[in-house]
């Protein structure tokens, strides 16, 4: 790749845009071009590699991009919802692409992300990391095979900061068991609680969450039947999985126009 791509990043002070920027330093076909903060930040104007301590990199931190100098090819956005869809609004106005990492959207605001994949290419993912996209592919598999004569359970930890439950890596597990299985997940969920339950319907995937102490991410799904147990986890040591994945992407979606796209199609699986 001759041409290096042009990466802005919104959220820079937070956990995953810190180590985005950091990585997308050391880089060899990507250089960030812009880092995006809500209105009114108090670090405007500062430069983020002075703020990171990683050393000067021309780049000040700003609240809003500045189109007129075509400053990015695509956005990486790991915020939340509402800040999101803000930011999805004006790279479709522009025609910039953009990368989706942020969680726990409701369906109508899917719905309205999808709308925007018809003018602007974007990829959604819940989890950049290759080793959780790899999961999707056994788990899928491993329902294909046991999943008609087990009990599937989804089981997730996070840190305690974390304020969508459940994850939305989680619910992309139950999704891929939900499509094998022919399944509604909204209506073949089990969450538990407190107090005396029914005998457990077979036709239910079970979700239990953890939110405790600094866990960056762990998930682990069990297919129980009458006479055995597997269970498939996942577990994530740090954030530099995720902040690759996204970039990688960034650079597989820079010279498409349109289209919806995720992690499965950018790994070729």
């Amino acid at each position: 790749m001759n041409k290096k791509t042009r990466i802005a990043i919104t959220g820079p002070m937070g956990r995953m845009g810190q180590i985005l920027i950091k990585e997308i330093r050391k880089h060899d076909h990507a250089y960030l071009t812009a880092a995006l903060v809500q209105k009114n930040h108090p670090l405007i104007g500062k430069d983020i590699g002075d703020i990171l301590r990683i050393g000067k990199m021309d780049v000040c931190i700003t609240d809003m991009l500045n189109i007129k100098k075509n400053d990015f090819d695509v956005l990486i956005d790991f915020t939340k919802p509402s800040s999101t869809l803000k930011y999805l609004q004006y790279c479709n106005k522009f025609k910039k692409n953009i990368i989706i990492g942020t969680t726990g959207f409701s369906r109508e605001e899917i719905n309205i992300i999808k709308s925007y994949s018809q003018n602007i290419a974007m990829i959604v993912s819940s989890n950049f990391s290759i080793g959780i996209n790899l999961l999707f592919q056994l788990i899928e598999k491993t329902t294909q095979v046991i999943g008609k004569n087990s009990d599937m359970d989804i089981i997730e930890y996070h840190h305690r900061n974390k304020i969508d439950s459940p994850s939305g890596t989680a619910l992309a597990i139950g999704e891929v068991i939900s499509k094998v299985m022919n399944w509604d997940l909204n209506k073949h969920s089990i969450y538990y609680k407190k107090g005396i339950t029914e005998i457990r319907d077979a036709k239910k995937i079970g979700f239990s969450i953890v939110r405790a102490g600094n866990i960056i991410g762990k998930h682990s799904v069990m297919f129980s039947s009458s006479s055995e147990e597997i269970k498939i986890t996942h577990t994530a040591s740090n954030r530099k999985s995720f902040a690759k994945g996204a970039i990688h992407s960034a650079l597989w979606i820079h010279k498409k126009n349109e289209g919806l796209f995720d992690m499965k199609d950018v790994l070729s699986f």
